[in-house]
């Protein structure tokens, strides 16, 4: 079919080391070729800082679009995917504990709710 895409896929990549981003070449391309519809975020844990100059983790590049990702999570076409190591949970409370609270929410309720609704998927090791 010719179905297109016109959605929003946002992903967020968190490494250690530049050298392990994987398929960053072709992320920047679809990022800079479908601008409305793929971004493209990470952070570099050994090499980036944050504002106050410590390591910049995935929480703390995610942080830095909280309004706009709660915004987004409050659409129920939207959907979560987390992958990666079992730590990276309480990053996502870290994160989104605070927006949620802001606007009346808690966040391990909405993210729960969220899980009930097929709508928020971790798969961690």
């Amino acid at each position: 079919g010719s179905r297109q895409f016109k959605g929003l896929a946002w992903l967020f990549m968190g490494v250690p080391y530049s050298k392990s981003l994987l398929y960053d070449d072709e992320h920047k391309v679809y990022k800079e070729k479908y601008p409305d519809n793929f971004r493209y975020d990470y952070a570099i844990s050994r090499e980036d800082k944050n504002a106050e100059g410590q390591k910049m983790y995935i929480q703390t590049k995610m942080a830095e679009y909280a309004d706009e990702l709660w915004e987004l999570m409050q659409n129920e076409k939207t959907h979560v995917y987390m992958c990666g190591l079992k730590g990276m949970e309480s990053g996502m409370a870290e994160c989104f504990g605070p927006i949620a609270e802001k606007n009346g929410k808690d966040w391990a309720e909405f993210a729960k709710a969220m899980k009930k609704a097929d709508r928020y998927h971790v798969e961690v090791y």
